[in-house]
């Protein structure tokens, strides 16, 4: 038996994705990120589902894993490569028909060299100092660009989840500044800049985490369930601890429920104290630390003893696990374990 079972529900991803997509003009693309496995659920169904409600551009972080998803998808779909053209990719490009994003010149110069005549996009540094080619390279090496003639250019914005930030509306001004008047499809726009609004939608935005049902988008419909197999229980006396560090002694006469899942599978350690799962109806608290690969629960409340327990549902949301951990939904979407059982609702085929 898997620690748990995650249900994905690709009727809620399709929905996301028509509703950041009815927020842009018809001129205006709107792909879809589905890199580290479709944040964690699955490349290949989510980017199949897309397509069967009209997206038609892809977004993957390396090579091999577009040339995954160009084995679900067929030929008619683009796929973009964030990370570019790395030494050593060029047959992975090549024959899965990909586009890197060049984030450097030397990217730029190994894709002219190797692959003359096959599409590729350009990234731009406009603020997020991490990839991207800064104003000066840019302006150097525009004519090059120009005449290979790029499918796409794009930045990044770093701040747009915190609308109140002027680092987007600065990052806005170095864009145009470095591509107005360019004849060539512009990005700049992922979830977050997508609901700030027009100004920054381009000729296509691609959103990742609101697909998933992440913020910023918070009108998102949700898309994971995670339920958890309960292994045993048994009473527990009043001046027991239990688990590691004995961080919690019973105050009275309860009843433990021991749980398949821990921080192996994406349920992080800091998560505790604090962290309730549901029987059902009712929210039973996480009793003592967060091991590797089990929860204790306290059940002494219940009428009965649990078969499973629910950690995510549309109610207890990636973000508000994320709250709970410290740190924010993507981590927790792409952390949920490889030994859960997926199971989706929707399309597949």
């Amino acid at each position: 038996m898997p620690t748990g079972q995650l249900h994905i529900d690709l009727e809620a991803v399709a929905a996301n994705w028509q509703a950041l997509d009815a927020m842009s003009a018809p001129s205006c693309e709107t792909g879809g990120v589905v890199k580290a496995n479709g944040y964690g659920l699955g490349a290949t169904a989510v980017g199949r589902r897309l397509a069967q409600v009209g997206a038609r551009a892809f977004f993957v972080a390396t090579a091999e894993e577009g040339a995954a998803l160009r084995k679900a998808l067929g030929p008619e779909p683009r796929i973009y490569v964030f990370y570019g053209h790395m030494a050593g990719d060029t047959a992975t490009i090549r024959d899965a028909d990909l586009i890197p994003l060049v984030p450097s010149v030397d990217h730029l110069m190994r894709q002219l060299e190797a692959l003359p005549r096959r599409p590729f996009g350009v990234q731009l540094d406009t603020g997020m100092s991490r990839l991207g080619l800064q104003l000066s390279e840019w302006a150097a090496i525009y004519d090059v660009v120009a005449d290979a003639g790029p499918a796409l250019i794009t930045s990044h914005l770093a701040s747009a989840d915190e609308p109140g930030s002027d680092q987007s509306s600065r990052q806005l001004d170095r864009f145009l500044h470095m591509t107005d008047g360019v004849p060539f499809p512009r990005s700049l726009a992922a979830t977050g800049g997508t609901l700030l609004g027009p100004a920054y939608h381009f000729d296509m935005v691609r959103p990742g985490i609101g697909l998933f049902g992440g913020l910023p988008f918070a009108d998102a419909t949700p898309v994971v369930a995670l339920d958890l197999p309960v292994i045993a229980c048994f009473d527990l006396p009043a001046g027991e601890s239990v688990g590691y560090g004995a961080t919690w002694t019973a105050r009275s006469d309860t009843r433990i429920a021991t749980v398949a899942g821990g921080y192996a599978d994406g349920l992080f350690r800091s998560l505790q104290p604090g962290l309730e799962v549901m029987a059902g109806p009712v929210p039973c608290p996480v009793v003592g630390r967060v091991s590797m690969d089990l929860l204790t629960v306290d059940i002494g409340h219940l009428d009965a003893d649990p078969d499973h327990v629910r950690v995510l549902d549309a109610y207890r949301r990636v973000d508000d696990l994320a709250t709970m951990a410290g740190t924010i939904g993507y981590e927790v979407l792409t952390s949920l374990g490889a030994r859960y059982r997926r199971t989706w609702r929707g399309m597949q085929g």
